[in-house]
Order: structure tokens, then sequence, then C-alpha cells
């Protein structure tokens, strides 16, 4: 079973990497809309990770992170 997996992962992985081969192959100029769609995706991700970090400090440094404590 788990070598059926590991070949469709495989094979799969396989005609990702022509897909993108092909794609990266082919001399064709980005459109306007394109690099402006990119650069709107780039900069919701970099939103994203900041909020992300963000809370991340925020919920260390207020004890959200601590085991809770059982009083006895």
């Amino acid at each position: 079973m788990r070598v059926a997996i590991s070949i469709a992962l495989l094979a799969l992985l396989a005609a990702v990497g022509a897909y993108a081969y092909e794609g990266l192959t082919v001399d064709a100029p980005v459109p306007a809309y394109g690099i402006a769609l990119f650069t709107i995706g780039i900069a919701v991700l970099a939103a994203v990770c900041v909020g992300l970090m963000g809370l991340l400090f925020y919920s260390s440094r207020h004890g959200y992170d601590e085991p809770p404590h059982v009083e006895r």
C-alpha cells in the first residue's frame, strides 16, 4: 500500500515538474494585470505573516502559551 502511494506521489511530482518546466521555458510576456495581481498577493501575504507573528509575540508575552496552573 505504501509503495503504491509513493509511486503515485512521485508520478504527480514528475507531472508537476514537467508542467512547470514547460511553463518556464515559454517566452511570453506577463501582462500588466498579472504583475498587479502578483504585487497585491505578495502584499496580502506579507500582511498576514506580520499579523500572525504579532499574535504569536502577544500571546507569548501575556502568558497565553503557558500551561494551566492547577491550584490544590
